[in-house]
């Protein structure tokens, strides 16, 4: 039995949260929309984005205009936006007229699901309805002309989940006034209270890409920036919303795969082995607001390859998570200000999914498991259990992976956590970890807090990790001040843990001003930031590990683009040699180095655009120069490349090396449910070449056709360029049965 019991603050932070969960939000003085849903009528919508059914003529759209974040914020939005809002026994509907003044100027070149970073690039509207109307977790939908979908799950401003990927179909079209788009969510892709009449928070907003344009249907401050999507507090009202009878939905997905496989790296070597497989995901809503999920064979061969990256630090690199089925409610698991999907820094994450079915970067097979997520009342819930198989190439035992988090909410966009994490392989060797949080924001100001604690065998003592953090966060100005302690044998053997036995005190200031708008002169810039960073790291015997001052200037324009640069003064303790290349070791002792940081990110209106970085200056005992692009250009509306280049020169006494990355997608679209792209990388410094094509085709909503080509080549052997090592070709199909 693990000898681990709730530390005191446990105890406290869940007294906290009974006092406060009776708390009232603060009064608003201001008066927001309320908008009507209102029902189908017999014969239903045609869901095609033209808006040319009766129902637009007989029904007046929305009464109310939407409201400038960007650029100038609390004014009238400067081109008109006309919305409706219908339901009727299977769906919910936003429909949409966007007028534009000059709408040949408009943006639209992306219709790939998810490419986040590119939808968000063109003409865009987006959706976000809080069904629980508690102002604080919802679903946020993005599409735009082409009917391209973005799509996150969110738990507040700063926790969001955008490998989240439900059933829903929008339709975009254009017109000679601008553009319309119809969406239709499926009831059962979202998560709401019981009952038949439903009031729900919600939230719109437009971008009008081609004149750098953001704007609301209610008054979202400047300060937060894009991140103003997910503020519920400042929402409107959606009501006359009649949902589907209580019933419980049931999704069952199959599916079946046949692959191909040559390994010439293992012993025995495997050449074309033949092999075929079935099985599926299972997901039940055992109540209106909590889902349980279940996955039997589990098979993740339609998953991109992991993008590779340049690690010249002494820490380790962190992936996100891609697999689907633990991607749904990840965001619940979020502990501490380390994040599930996307990491922390040196925040440890305490659960990390990755951690399940991967051992020393190897896929172990996963026999099955299931996951509840969801929301009862003021708690989010997440418990998770899954199991693996043996794994004898790499001698992994079949382990047991479990772990449960609660959240209970309590004033008015806070709340108070607790999280328990057990590893228990065949072996014997359990590790567990338990822990408290809490995030406390009122205002523009945010307090966070953890406390956690690991046991692992043979590891007793100085087995703590705790956090402390206070961040005010307004439009001109901006201060975080953080304290952060990790023990030498705190151990979150399901989380991921970046660098250990360390405390550090950090320290970031911003001012930033907006250049005053008018005038005769041509005035570029939309936004200034002036930015000082700081931060002190020791170990547990208060030696020096590390060291940093930072001072930056960086810029917004107005067309889109920005620029940033920073000079920054490091040092750095090694307390044992750090081998930063193959045969390249720096030696024990103390290295203070300053380098200078600069990049230019493009307009979006550019065909070709991106962001071009360099970092020049020392580096340790020698000098370091890095200079990178990554980027987009759009060869057509349809066909992508987007490359990335990162070119580095290092020059230490210990030897002089260069490691290049060179990586590009490639993607050819042929309808918003259908793309054929190929990921090629190569990295100098592993000598490894990988290209991964994949064709994914949602033939019907929910149900995918995955065809994926995988190979792995060396340049590492003499004479012979670009040997294979490994090859799989995969042809996988799903089917959504939906009860």
């Amino acid at each position: 039995m693990p000898r681990i019991v709730a530390p005191y603050p446990v105890l406290l932070l869940l007294l906290a949260a009974g006092a406060a969960a009776h708390a009232q939000p603060a009064p608003t003085s201001e008066v927001r929309p309320v908008v009507q849903a209102h029902p189908v009528p017999p014969g239903g919508l045609r869901i095609d984005g033209r808006l040319d059914e009766e129902i637009y003529k007989t029904i007046a759209p929305a009464p109310f205009e939407f409201i400038q974040q960007e650029p100038d914020a609390g004014k009238p939005s400067t081109e008109r936006t006309e919305f409706w809002v219908f339901y009727d026994d299977k769906n919910i509907y936003f429909c949409f007229r966007m007028w534009d003044s000059h709408p040949e100027r408009m943006i639209i070149n992306e219709m790939r699901h998810d490419a986040s970073q590119d939808i968000v690039q063109n003409e865009n509207i987006s959706i976000v309805i809080d069904t629980f109307h508690d102002h604080r977790s919802g679903y946020y939908f993005m599409t735009n002309p082409l009917g391209a979908r973005r799509d996150v799950q969110f738990q507040s401003e700063t926790q969001a989940n955008g490998e989240w990927n439900p059933v829903w179909n929008p339709k975009g079209a254009r017109f000679e006034g601008g553009w319309t788009s119809e969406v239709a969510i499926p009831f059962k892709s979202i998560r709401y209270p019981a009952g038949t009449d439903q009031t729900w928070g919600f939230n719109l907003r437009r971008i009008i890409r081609w004149k750098n344009e953001s704007t609301y249907l209610t008054k979202i401050p400047t300060s937060i920036g894009a991140s103003g999507v997910y503020r519920l507090q400042d929402e409107a009202t959606l009501t006359g919303l009649k949902v589907p009878a209580a019933g419980r939905t049931l999704d069952v997905i199959p599916y079946v795969t046949a692959r191909t496989t040559t390994d010439r790296v293992v012993r025995p070597a495997v050449n074309n082995k033949g092999a075929a497989d079935v099985g599926g995901d299972l997901k039940v809503g055992v109540t209106k607001g909590v889902t349980a999920d279940f996955t039997y064979n589990t098979d993740f061969a339609q998953v991109e390859d992991d993008l590779q990256q340049v690690n010249l630090t002494r820490f380790g690199v962190f992936f996100p998570e891609k697999r689907t089925f633990f991607l749904e409610g990840q965001a619940i698991f979020d502990f501490g200000g380390g994040s599930s999907t996307a990491g922390g820094g040196d925040i440890p994450t305490m659960f990390f999914s990755r951690q399940i079915g991967l051992a020393r970067g190897t896929p172990v097979p996963i026999v099955g498991g299931g996951r509840v997520t969801g929301k009862a009342g003021s708690y989010l819930v997440g418990a998770l259990d899954i199991q693996s198989e043996a794994a004898g190439a790499i001698k992994e035992p079949s382990t047991n992976f479990g772990v449960v988090r609660l959240r209970r909410d309590i004033l008015r966009k806070s709340y108070v956590g607790v999280m328990a994490t057990r590893r228990a392989p065949s072996s014997g060797r359990e590790n567990v970890l338990m822990g408290a949080d809490a995030n406390i924001a009122i205002g523009l100001t945010t307090v966070n807090a953890y406390l956690a604690r690991t046991d692992t065998p043979g590891r007793d003592g100085n087995d703590l990790s705790y956090m402390a953090r206070y961040d005010y966060n307004a439009d001109r100005y901006g201060v975080n001040v953080q304290r952060l302690v990790v023990d030498r044998n705190f151990n979150p053997e399901m989380g991921f843990l970046r660098r250990t036995n360390f405390r550090t005190s950090a320290l970031t200031a911003r001012f930033s001003p907006r250049p005053k708008r008018g005038g005769t002169h041509f005035r570029p810039f939309r936004k200034f930031y002036y930015t000082f960073n700081g931060d002190y790291t020791t170990d547990d015997q208060g030696n020096l590990q590390s060291r940093g001052l930072a001072a930056g200037f960086n810029s917004d324009l107005v067309s889109g683009g920005s620029f940033t640069s920073s000079v920054d003064k490091e040092y750095e303790g090694l307390l044992q040699p750090f081998q930063v290349a193959s045969g390249v070791r720096i030696p024990v002792g103390g290295y203070g180095f300053t380098h200078a940081q600069a990049s230019l990110t493009l307009p979006p209106s550019f065909r070709i655009r991106g962001t071009i970085r360099t970092d020049l200056g020392q580096f340790y005992n020698g000098t370091k120069r890095t200079v990178s692009y990554a980027g987009r250009i759009e060869v057509t509306k349809q066909f992508i490349v987007e490359p990335t280049v990162s070119l580095n020169w290092v020059n230490l006494p210990a030897g002089t090396f260069r490691t290049h990355l060179w990586q590009s997608r490639v993607s050819y679209t042929l309808s918003p449910r259908a793309t054929l792209g190929t990921l090629l990388q190569f990295n100098q410094a592993t000598h490894a070449f990988s290209t991964n094509t994949r064709l994914r085709w949602e033939y019907i909503p929910g149900s995918d056709l995955y065809v994926v080509y995988t190979e792995g080549r060396t340049t590492a052997i003499p004479d012979r360029f670009a040997e294979l090592q490994n090859r799989t070709f995969v042809v996988k199909l799903t089917k959504l049965l939906r009860y």
